[in-house]
């Protein structure tokens, strides 16, 4: 279909507008890994780092992309283990047994996420600490290092991301011009959700519990057991939401305390 049919489609239209909420939804994961991680860079360079490691993350989608038919060969097993998981509903198996190239990619970026979560949650309770002080306190992570450690996380979600996007239209520009809405969204977020994060410690350990939550869903996708992502981001957005007024009893009360020690 040619350019021109397209934006006379309605249907072309709803497909666009459906993709740039899901890749935007399906991007807070990965926006707050790059906020955690680009606070951890030395100060000058933070911003530089969002915008580098989110911009190269729109050029790896848009490869990925151009190699849609080998994107969804991805899907099909590679091995098969041979084992029948548990019972589960209707008696089929809760898991698989057969993985293919995507489910290790799944697997490992779970891991991934697991690990860098957990390393930071105990450099944290060891007096670590995030933001300004903890950077002070400890050698900060390297412009490349994050860089890496950016894209490799991206390229789970991409290839998931992409899969999901092949089930919902054909249409090669549709996905792009998604795509490239949903990234330049995630780079207009990225300075500001940072900087809260890190004027906000509590928000930190927040934030590191959901890419725990992330790695283990991930692993699980890997091994076959799906779970709907509704329930996902409810749950992110309530925690979210009970932090919000968290923050905003604490401010009450320091502003409160202000005024007391004035008068």
């Amino acid at each position: 279909m040619s350019i021109a049919e397209l934006l006379s489609d309605p249907a072309a239209w709803a497909a666009l507008v459906t993709l740039i909420v899901m890749e935007v939804v399906l991007g807070i994961d990965n926006l707050v890994f790059v906020a955690i991680v680009s606070n951890k860079v030395a100060e000058p360079r933070r911003s530089q780092v969002r915008r580098t490691g989110i911009g190269l993350a729109l050029i790896l989608r848009l490869a990925l992309l151009s190699m849609i038919a080998w994107i969804v060969g991805l899907t099909q097993p590679v091995f098969d283990l041979g084992l029948a998981g548990p019972p589960g509903a209707h008696g089929v198996p809760s898991f698989e047994t057969a993985f293919s190239v995507r489910d290790l990619i799944l697997a490992a970026g779970g891991l991934f996420l697991i690990w860098k979560a957990t390393s930071e949650i105990h450099q944290t309770m060891s007096g670590g600490g995030h933001g300004d002080a903890g950077v002070a306190a400890k050698a900060a992570l390297g412009f490349g290092a994050a860089i890496v450690q950016i894209l490799a996380l991206d390229m789970v979600f991409s290839i998931d991301s992409i899969l999901t996007a092949v089930g919902m239209t054909d249409e090669l520009p549709v996905m792009i011009a998604a795509v490239i809405i949903a990234v330049g969204l995630m780079l207009l977020a990225a300075d500001p959700l940072a900087e809260f994060i890190n004027r906000n410690p509590t928000v930190v350990m927040l934030a590191l519990g959901f890419l725990l939550m992330i790695g283990a869903v991930l692993i699980a996708e890997g091994f076959g057991a799906h779970v709907p992502k509704g329930y996902i981001y409810t749950a992110m957005a309530f925690s979210a939401a009970v932090e919000a007024l968290n923050i905003a009893a604490r401010r009450r009360r320091e502003a409160r305390r202000d005024i007391e020690g004035e008068s």
